[in-house]
């Protein structure tokens, strides 16, 4: 039987993100391997406070916009934030 690879992160959350889950940081797990979707879905699951956010989350890795089907690797940075409004 083959071993499913798991990967640890602590994604940062930034924004209502942030107020929802209480703390800077999420800590997740996902399987291997990990794409930018895989890590909203993991947020959204261990912090159920923001999956009605799930449709319109974005989701940064190493500090540049990630789309959905952007692998993870171990060690990188993953930040998870709600759409930005400015003007």
């Amino acid at each position: 039987m083959p071993t499913v690879d798991h990967l640890s992160l602590n994604v940062l959350v930034f924004g209502q993100c942030r107020a929802l889950v209480g703390a800077d940081t999420a800590s997740v797990r996902v399987t291997v391997p990990a794409t930018a979707a895989a890590v909203v879905e993991a947020v959204c699951e261990q912090y159920p406070q923001l999956a009605p956010l799930r449709a319109s989350l974005l989701v940064a890795v190493n500090e540049e916009y990630a789309p959905n089907d952007m692998p993870i690797q171990a060690g990188d940075t993953v930040a998870v934030f709600p759409p930005i409004a400015g003007g």
